[in-house]
Parts: structure tokens; C-alpha cells; sequence
């Protein structure tokens, strides 16, 4: 039997002792080992500073910055306390307050409702086209609606075929001192359509041009005949607009067309708008529908159709990644109403959102004058844009709702770094720049920051007309977008590898 003493034995012997048995005079050195990764761009990059970050960058103007951990503890900042325009980043607010208080899975319903009743599929009475303010309603929502309208056996109606767009105030523009023609500044209501735009497309022909207007979606093309573009000869403005008490009336400079093209015009008169594209899809139905007008309120009646929205949550999703100003506003408006307050403009919803976020997170000296950020009198500093977003919460809903910002280097190419991942919401006016959101590192930090960046004095001297493409407006724009990312990368390295 083999004892314990024995096979101790027999395992010192097995070992090559040293004829002088002393400890070495130096230990072993570890071996290095190749830098990996993140860690390996960090030691190729110089250590700099914020401020050196930020003078190196070119930018005119006025800048607000903070980094901090998921806790809101400050770890760096510029000049945090100036308060900036805030441009899109004004929605995660809207998201934040929207969510909040509707929640994520609440539903816009867009509602065909018969003052009469139903007899050998004809309505006796009128049919009304009620909006609930579903921002995405788009030409195939409504063919969907015109469909379910024919499945529900009716043909026609004897009444008068109205559209209500009053679930929410009517407001002919986001902000007014955009220019009239541009896409992102369009009408906002309690009805809407393909984001309250219309297409306008063109193409030169040997008589001059042929022009088209319609409600396009992958699927449909209805033409529009309340919307008029004239083609006039003039060295400006590009475009002018101006309601008659029938239709639209754009008039375009036919030096700027070219030999063809298009472009989405917003729209103002949108009952009408949606009223002749329902219309129109609702005779390819089998529909019979006299032209619509417009109502002013909401007749009892019984509901024979329905077209409901996909979720907020998505549309918020939506809105975050593609920055549409439609659905910012019409978000908010709802949320205010839902939370019972009485507001006739975007301006008064803006202040209820306003004093709800400095409750509901502790900030103070917040000023909001929209939902989506055009309008450049919202200021915002990075101090309180952190405070808000480190409050809402790591876990809660508006990071996974974000964009993922990708790492591009100095010449704009694409140059992530191992294990670093950033979601944030961009915002651009024209001399004004903002990005604020998340950063998760290679060694577990949760960052969280904010940046803005404007030149309120090159801005104001823009006029209403070149608000589309001012002069130097690129260059500064690219200028912070670059130091933008340099912060980004530079931050990621410091706290995160």
C-alpha cells in the first residue's frame, strides 16, 4: 500500500535541484504581450485635452459639452452651462415625455364614422373622415381605410362626404421663419398625410415642361388636382406659394429645373389634400363619394370603419432614427392633450413639455418652443441634456429607441473601435450642431454626454429665402460633426479602455 509519505517522496525526487539551494538574486519578468484592439489604438493615439479638442476644431461660435457615468457624475466638460439651441436632440424629450405619459404601446386610430344608417349599401347621411392624429398615416393607410370601407358593404352615400382634422390644433407651419417650400416644415393637424407633404415632379419636354403633383407611397400614386405648380421665368425666389379659395398655388423659377426632377412640397390645406386622395382610392373601391369639405366638429354616428396605427414605441423609434418633425409635433400635441391641458399652438405644448421635464428630472431654466426642435428660440445646456438622460435611466426606454452612432475617422470613413457602441440623437440647424446620448466601453463604463455647438450671430444674418443652403453652412456643419466624433473617440479611449 503507498502512503502519503511515500508519494511525497517520490515527487521531490523527481524535481532537479540546484547543487546551492539559496533564492535567485532576480525574478523572472512577465513576457509582454501585443496590444489588442481598443487598447491598441489607445496607446497610438496623443493624449489630449477637451479644450485642446475643442480650439482645434475651427468652430465659430459658442460651444456646451459633458461627459459623465451612468449616475450623471460629472468625469469632463466645456463651458456645460451655456445654453444652446438643442435642434432634433429636442426629441428625446418629446420621446421621454410622450412615452411617459401615453406609453409605449398606445395606438393612433384613423376612423370612418356613417351619420346614418346603412340601407341596400348606401350610407343615408354622411360619411365623416375623422383623423387621430396619426402621424404616419401614409396613401396606403388610407387605401387600407377605403377597403375596409367596401368590405363593410358600403358603395356610397347620400350626405356629404366630410374629413375632421380637429383632434388637434391646426397650425399652417412648424416654424415660420423657414422657408415655405421646404419638406420638413409642413402643416400640422389632427389628420395627416405622407407627413403633410406632396410630390412634385418634373420633366422637360419639347413644349417646355410636364409637371405632375401626387400622393406617392410604394404602392399608389394618386394625382392631386388642389395643389397647382406654374413654372415662371425669374432669377428668384426658387419657389412661391400662396392659398386661394380653391386650391394651392406654387409658382417654381424654370432655371432651377433642369431637365428634370422632384421634390416633396409641404402642405397646408390638408383636409382637402386627404380628402381627395381618399376619394379617389375609395372609387377604385367601388366607392361612390361626392368632394369632401371640411368639418369643424364631430357628429354622433356609428363607426363602420378603422385604420390603426402601428405603436408609438415604433413610431417614436421611427422618429429618433429619421428626425421627423411631423411626428415629433403631433406626438407631443397628443401627450398634452392626454395629460387634459387645453393648448391651441405648438408653442403652448411646448411650455407644458417644458415644465414637466424640469419636475420630472430636477433641471431648471429649460426652454422649449416645439417638439421637434426647428424652431431655434428652444435653449438647452449639456449640463441639464445629461441630467435628463442619466436620469431617465440606463434601462429605460429611450436608449434602445436611439440611432447607433457609427465611429468614422478625420476623412469620414468608417473607424469603430472593439467593443464601443454609441446611440444618440443628432440635430442640425444651419450654424447650429447637437449630439446626445449613450456610450457603452470595452471595460463595462456606461457614459453618457451631450454636445452643442452653435454661431447665433452667422445664424441670424441668414435670410428667410437662403435658410435652405446658407453660405458657409457646410463647412461649418462638417467642421462639428468632426469634433464630434473626435470627443466621441477621444472619450471612449480615456474612460472606456
Amino acid at each position: 500500500m503507498l502512503t502519503r509519505r511515500f508519494l511525497l517522496a517520490a515527487m521531490m525526487a523527481s524535481v532537479a535541484v540546484p547543487a546551492s539551494a539559496g533564492a535567485p538574486l532576480t525574478s523572472p519578468r512577465p513576457q509582454a504581450r501585443p496590444l489588442q484592439g481598443a487598447q491598441k489604438i489607445k496607446a497610438a493615439v496623443p493624449k489630449v485635452s477637451l479644450k485642446d479638442i475643442v480650439e482645434g476644431s475651427g468652430l465659430s461660435g459658442e460651444v456646451s459639452i459633458l461627459l459623465a457615468d451612468s449616475s450623471g457624475r460629472v468625469l469632463e466638460s466645456y463651458t456645460a452651462d451655456n445654453s444652446l439651441p438643442p435642434a432634433s436632440v429636442t426629441k428625446t424629450v418629446t420621446a421621454l415625455y410622450a412615452l411617459q405619459h401615453l406609453g409605449s404601446d398606445y395606438h393612433f386610430a384613423t376612423s370612418l364614422i356613417a351619420t346614418g344608417p346603412v340601407s341596400g349599401g348606401v350610407v343615408q347621411g354622411d360619411l365623416v373622415l375623422a383623423g387621430g392624429g396619426d402621424p404616419h398615416l401614409d396613401t396606403d393607410g388610407l387605401a387600407n381605410l377605403a377597403a375596409k370601407l367596401r368590405s363593410a358593404g358600403i358603395t356610397g352615400i347620400t350626405g356629404r362626404f366630410r374629413v375632421y382634422g380637429g383632434a388637434l390644433p391646426y397650425q399652417e407651419s412648424i416654424d415660420p421663419q423657414q422657408p415655405d417650400y421646404v419638406g420638413y416644415n409642413p402643416a400640422v393637424s389632427g389628420l395627416n398625410l405622407n407627413f403633410n407633404r406632396v410630390y412634385f415632379e418634373w420633366k422637360r419636354t419639347a413644349n417646355g415642361y410636364a409637371t405632375t403633383m401626387d400622393a406617392r407611397t410604394n404602392h399608389f400614386r394618386p394625382a392631386i388636382h388642389g395643389i397647382e405648380v406654374g413654372i415662371v421665368d425669374r432669377k428668384a425666389p426658387l419657389f412661391t406659394y400662396k392659398k386661394s379659395t380653391k386650391n394651392e398655388q406654387w409658382t417654381v423659377m424654370r432655371g432651377a429645373l433642369g431637365k428634370g426632377g422632384g421634390r416633396w412640397l409641404p402642405v397646408r390645406e390638408i383636409d382637402a389634400y386627404v380628402g381627395e386622395v381618399f376619394r379617389d382610392l375609395a372609387a377604385k373601391k367601388g366607392v361612390r363619394l361626392p368632394s369632401a369639405t371640411s368639418t369643424d366638429g364631430l357628429s354622433n354616428g356609428t363607426l363602420v370603419a378603422q385604420e390603426v396605427s402601428a405603436s408609438l414605441y415604433s413610431q417614436v423609434k421611427s422618429m429618433l432614427k429619421y428626425s421627423t418633425n411631423l411626428t415629433a409635433e403631433v406626438t407631443g400635441l397628443t401627450t398634452t392633450r392626454h395629460r387634459g391641458a387645453s393648448v391651441r399652438n405648438l408653442a403652448g405644448s411646448a411650455r407644458e413639455m417644458t415644465n414637466w421635464v424640469e419636475k420630472a428630472y430636477g433641471v431648471n431654466g429649460i426652454k422649449f418652443v416645439d417638439h421637434s426642435g426647428l424652431g431655434d428660440d428652444s435653449r438647452v445646456s449639456a449640463s441639464q441634456m445629461v441630467q435628463i438622460l442619466a436620469r431617465s435611466g440606463w434601462n429605460g426606454p429611450l436608449r434602445p429607441a436611439l440611432k447607433e452612432i457609427k465611429l468614422v475617422n478625420s476623412k469620414g470613413r468608417a473607424a469603430p473601435i472593439d467593443g464601443v457602441s454609441v446611440v444618440a440623437k443628432t440635430g442640425t440647424l444651419n450654424f447650429a450642431s447637437a449630439l446626445a446620448g449613450y456610450i457603452d466601453a470595452p471595460n463595462g463604463k456606461k457614459l453618457t454626454f451631450a454636445i452643442f455647438t452653435a454661431d447665433m450671430g452667422k445664424r441670424a444674418k441668414i435670410t428667410r429665402a437662403n435658410r435652405e443652403r446658407p453660405e458657409g453652412g457646410a463647412a461649418w456643419r462638417r467642421r462639428s460633426k468632426n469634433m464630434q466624433q473626435v470627443l466621441l473617440r477621444h472619450w471612449a479611449l480615456d474612460y472606456g479602455v
